[in-house]
């Protein structure tokens, strides 16, 4: 079955872009969009990547931040507790992990503790610094970071972060259980002190997020809190104790938040006198920006830059960022019981070809084009390319191909029995395939859109679910809740400073929202995980075989690699936004008020 190709119309604000990437047969892909839209891609080597501000510094001052979202955030001020990229953005100012990391992503000892890894021994020590405390004033004590264990092992711990890497944790599987009151591979030597023993070590451990707990939970604060009610806690979401440069003053639920400077922090006192930030909707953002009503506008949308790029008083950082866009299919269920995905193989997306034939009915190069001005590309693999060393850049992944597409179908037995053009399942009956995508910014229908006329080029009949695009939070509560009117899903990962896919993609994580697990999977984990990976040849041979394996099985079509933007005022001064290197205690402004 072939249909004839057409072009897809996409009004937007300010620009009319025409899209010629279902056209029926186009195998490469294609640049027609960029020139169709009139517009040059951005070259993102002349982004700087700190600020060059040389002007005399004020004393203090107030540093106004938007957090660019069209939903309320959640405000949950707790690493253990959070799952969502918005609060992590948020408190930034005010909640620093315990170790602090190079611009390789691996571990340093410049942060609030030491940590000393023993590969033989399979052991982490943790020893605090001298002098440092919470925002409240109390000493952070090797208890505390104990008692952060405890809070994630503990059975009525409802977060997201018991995962593989808690598991690993000896003693800490009985503790979760019930059959043991502690954990016994988590010593406390003395009040600066903790050693923490795992069942197996990896070369990940090295690196931050890989294996060795960042966050830390203040005891004091939070010990009469029982574990199920922590979450919800005003401990957690309106009173924070926390280790960062600013602590929480005022916070409208949802939307805004205060920070004064954190007295006790144990790199000295923050230079500025407060932090507002503001929620504030992707149709505001640059005419506020223009206004001078922001210094900092974070998650700002790339879909509109061409709208920003020449602001004035608004100086443009840019970097990669460590996350890519992705479509995923709905293949199974999570057992909350035994923490752990069950994958059901007669699914409605259950066939590999139909995966497959859905990857090659889209043009993701030209939507990276056409949509964001060049700031995002085809995504090839699950690992971005900021991890040079474990993306594999031979794997070509999906471009489009329609023929190939149509091929696939056929093969599958997903054909048009009644001659209409949309192809019925298996057994000639109906076959339609519900599409959950998110609400926000410009291009969130059109894109959608786009999508939906390229499956129907190759006769599929994809609708959105709910017949609408669906508001942030209410689209994560449903996809996590495996709601039975999702068959596919947009979304995207910040895969965080750790490349290892464990957490994403496991057995066991709560975050592998396609519901793919198979034997051949958890052993190409275990692979990248295991004592073996610490020589650097088997480790790139692991994360090699994982990319192709998910590239071949496709639980998820990776779509668009992202570039990320940070428009920042021109008074704004010391800011640098290299991984790992941002510290907002040394901001500071050259001017009273922002520039118009």
């Amino acid at each position: 079955m072939k249909k004839k190709g057409t072009s897809l119309l996409v009004s937007l604000a300010t620009v009319s872009l025409v899209l010629a990437a279902c056209g029926g047969g186009n195998k490469s892909g294609g640049n027609d969009a960029s020139k169709d839209n009139g517009k040059e891609n951005v070259d993102k080597s002349l982004f700087p990547i700190e600020t060059s501000n040389d002007k005399d510094a004020i004393k203090g001052g107030t540093l106004n931040v938007a957090l660019v979202s069209d939903s309320a955030f959640k405000g949950i001020f707790s690493q253990e507790f959070n799952d969502d990229a918005y609060d992590s953005k948020i408190f930034q100012f005010n909640v620093e992990p315990l170790y602090t990391y190079d611009d390789n992503f691996a571990i340093t000892n410049d942060g609030p503790t030491e940590v000393k890894f023993d590969e033989k021994a399979k052991t982490a020590t943790i020893t605090i610094k001298d002098g440092v405390k919470w925002s409240d004033g109390e000493a952070l004590k090797a208890e505390d970071i104990a008692y952060t264990y405890e809070v994630v092992g503990h059975k009525d711990y409802d977060g997201v972060r018991y995962d593989e890497t808690f598991k690993n944790i000896v003693g800490m599987e009985a503790y979760h259980e019930g059959t043991a009151k502690t954990i016994s591979g988590i010593t406390i030597k003395d009040d600066q002190t903790v050693v923490i023993e795992y069942q197996e070590v990896s070369p990940a451990m090295l690196n931050a997020g890989g294996g060795i707990w960042s966050g830390v939970l203040p005891k004091h604060n939070l010990k009469d809190v029982p574990v199920k009610e922590m979450a919800a806690s005003d401990q957690i979401r309106k009173n924070p104790v926390t280790l960062g440069p600013f602590k929480v003053s005022n916070i409208v639920a949802g939307e805004s938040v205060e920070f004064v400077p954190n007295e006790h922090y144990y790199k000295g006192k923050p230079k500025l006198d407060k932090v507002v930030l503001k929620r504030i909707p992707s149709d505001s953002i640059v005419a506020s920006l223009k206004a001078g009503e922001y210094d900092v506008a974070l998650s700002m949308p790339t879909d509109i830059y061409k709208s920003y790029e020449d602001l004035e008083n608004t100086t443009i950082l840019g970097r990669e960022e460590l996350s890519y866009t992705y479509i995923g299919f709905k293949l199974g269920t999570l057992d909350k019981e035994k923490g752990e995905v069950v994958t059901d193989p007669k699914a409605k997306m259950a066939d590999v070809k139909l995966r497959q034939a859905m990857a090659y009915a889209v043009n993701n190069d030209e939507v990276g084009e056409a949509f964001y001005s060049g700031l995002r590309q085809n995504a090839t693999t699950l690992i971005p390319p900021a991890f040079a060393g474990y993306h594999d850049k031979d794997l070509k992944g999906y471009t489009q191909d329609i023929d190939k597409a149509n091929e696939l179908l056929d093969e599958a037995g997903y054909k048009d029995v009644n001659g209409d053009g949309i192809r019925e399942d298996k057994d000639g009956k109906p076959f339609e395939i519900n599409f959950a995508s998110m609400s926000g910014g410009e291009v969130a229908e059109p894109l959608a859109q786009y999508y939906i006329q390229c499956w129907e080029e190759v006769g599929l009949k994809v609708v959105l679910s709910t017949g609408r695009l669906i508001e942030f939070n209410s689209f994560y509560d449903k996809v996590k809740a495996d709601d039975k009117d999702i068959d596919i899903f947009q979304a995207a990962w910040s895969v965080g400073t750790d490349p290892t896919p464990t957490g994403l993609y496991g057995r066991d994580s709560e975050f592998n929202f396609s519901r793919f697990a198979t034997k051949d999977l958890d052993k190409l984990l275990k692979d990248i995980t295991s004592e073996k990976s610490f020589d650097e040849e088997y480790r790139v041979k692991a994360f090699t075989a994982w990319q192709e394996y998910m590239a071949e099985e496709l639980p998820v079509i990776p779509t668009l690699y992202r570039y990320e933007t940070l428009p920042v005022s021109n008074r704004v001064k010391n800011l640098d936004w290299h991984y790992g290197a941002t510290q907002w205690q040394n901001v500071e402004l050259t001017a009273e008020t922002t520039e118009k």
